[in-house]
């Protein structure tokens, strides 16, 4: 191996035989631009040259390593090596010599897990055939999984066997565990696996839809007032990004854009280096129902993704603009990334909300807009609303216009 940085350890080329010897050399590389840092891809190379040695020793040829792993890992097990990312570090291995086309690629869909399996089709039928937004699948694929992963015993998925009761109780399950989600959050739940198993009924998994099982969750509009911070609290939670550090720079963009634009948590996890008009000084935004809407770029909202991108997002071949900062590097999952740079952000300067997602900063930028004089009809162009009523909402706050249509109480001198 050579003695480049961002080609392994050098000291392992002595030690290394076998069949994977001349492999390791661009895995490393691989690794490293992905983001490991240098003891985490020692610690994969030092399992590898096990592995080459223990093919060497029993004649196994590379093209037979997929079928051979287990063998090797229950091998160290009875050795007491075997430790938690093992597993992971072969399996990423295959990988990388399958994309150089040094092994053969899976020869059928019986080497793809099932849960893998029903969740690639799962995503074709929302977004070709249903034509859901990247969002509102991510989202429902998050769901389908939860489900699914309680359906699975000795790698065989229980669906034939699947009963009305299984999933009332998956339902109230989640909603209990979760308790401090929102109404919104849980109706989405019962919305998407209404959806999934529709699926399933469609394509002979299950010989009953089932979707009519899925429990009702309350959502009953205007019950509540929104949850949002004052705008000295706004301003208290951007000053508390540590802009001296990469994912201080990183969070301050997410949260300018949250406060400043009220662009949602899947909004920003799916914006990618495209979307992004910097002569124009516009942003394109790929909200629900798959629309794309061109929003101004504040100037604040710009120098902030300016200096995340220029001096703080990792290198990567993906086009998301916000990507993680631990390897591997890639963009966020999901929506919950985002809600967590909020909470994080709020435990930082000691702030306890009720509510502490994403939507908050959403709600505060409307909320402060109406208490600065901003009509129902402003606020809800700026928040992207499709439905004048989705709007209404924030007339519940508007105490000042609620003042001047009370009623005297009954009794009282006028």
């Amino acid at each position: 191996m050579s003695e480049r940085r961002d080609s392994g350890p050098a000291v392992l080329r002595h030690v290394c035989r076998g069949p994977l010897c001349v492999h390791l050399d661009g895995f490393a590389k691989a690794l490293f631009e992905q983001g490991y840092t240098r003891t985490t891809v020692t610690a994969k190379l030092i399992l590898l040259c096990e592995l080459s040695r223990w093919l060497e020793r029993r004649s196994v040829a590379i093209q037979n390593l997929y079928e051979r792993r287990i063998e090797f890992l229950s091998h160290r097990k009875k050795k007491r090596r075997l430790g938690n990312a093992d597993n992971a570090t072969v399996r990423q291995f295959i990988d990388f010599l399958r994309n150089a086309g040094i092994v053969p690629a899976l020869a059928s869909k019986t080497e793809v897990s099932p849960i893998q399996r029903i969740e690639t089709l799962f995503a074709q039928y929302l977004s070709q055939e249903q034509g859901l937004s990247p969002v509102t699948v991510a989202d429902y694929l998050s769901i389908c999984y939860g489900f699914l992963a309680e359906r699975i015993s000795d790698g065989k998925l229980l669906l034939r066997s699947l009963r009305p009761n299984d999933i009332s109780d998956f339902v109230l399950h989640t909603v209990r565990a979760a308790s401090h989600n929102s109404a919104t959050h849980n109706h989405n739940l019962v919305a998407g696996l209404r959806s999934f198993l529709r699926f399933l009924y469609q394509r002979g998994h299950i010989r009953t839809n089932l979707a009519s099982a899925v429990p009702t969750v309350s959502r009953r509009r205007f019950t509540q007032l929104p949850k949002f911070l004052q705008p000295e609290e706004v301003e208290r939670l951007l000053r508390g990004c540590d802009q001296s550090t990469a994912i201080g720079k990183r969070d301050y963009a997410i949260l300018l854009l949250l406060a400043r634009l009220g662009l949602r948590a899947g909004e920003i996890v799916h914006l990618t280096l495209d979307d992004i008009c910097w002569e124009a000084g516009e942003i394109t935004v790929r909200g629900k129902s798959s629309r794309e809407e061109r929003l101004p770029m504040a100037h604040e909202v710009g120098e902030a993704l300016a200096v995340y991108l220029c001096h703080s997002r990792p290198r990567c071949s993906s086009r998301r603009v916000f990507i993680k900062m631990k390897a591997p590097r890639r963009g966020f999952y999901g929506s919950a990334a985002v809600c967590d740079v909020v909470r994080r952000g709020l435990s930082r300067v000691g702030l306890t909300p009720s509510f502490k997602g994403a939507s908050l900063l959403r709600h505060s930028l409307a909320t402060n807009m109406l208490h600065g004089g901003a009509s129902l009809a402003e606020i809800g162009e700026i928040l992207r609303h499709q439905q004048p009523n989705t709007t209404e909402i924030y007339a519940k706050v508007d105490l000042a216009a609620l003042r001047s249509v009370a009623q005297p109480w009954p009794g009282e001198a006028s």
